[in-house]
């Protein structure tokens, strides 16, 4: 095997890392809809900031899924014609 296998590989396994541990970061969607029938004892601000904060993680995991989609289709172009 060449140094770009190793190369991919490793980069390939770290962005998944990242992947999942940035998914994992997120609140779940049913969380939403129990705070809603509960009453929400939050205030404005607390619910403003945690909207800003879900919105920069769930924009930042669409960035990564599609470096992570660049990534996978330029190591198979790469092991296609390089070998």
């Amino acid at each position: 095997m060449s140094w770009y296998h190793y190369v991919f590989g490793a980069v390939l396994i770290l962005a998944s890392i990242i992947i999942t541990v940035v998914v994992l970061m997120q609140e779940g969607r049913s969380q939403n809809l129990s705070g809603a029938i509960a009453g929400g004892a939050e205030t404005f601000l607390g619910k403003s900031k945690g909207r800003t904060v879900e919105a920069k993680l769930e924009k930042i995991t669409k960035w990564l899924i599609v470096g992570f989609f660049v990534i996978v289709l330029a190591a198979f172009l790469v092991f296609l014609f390089i070998g």
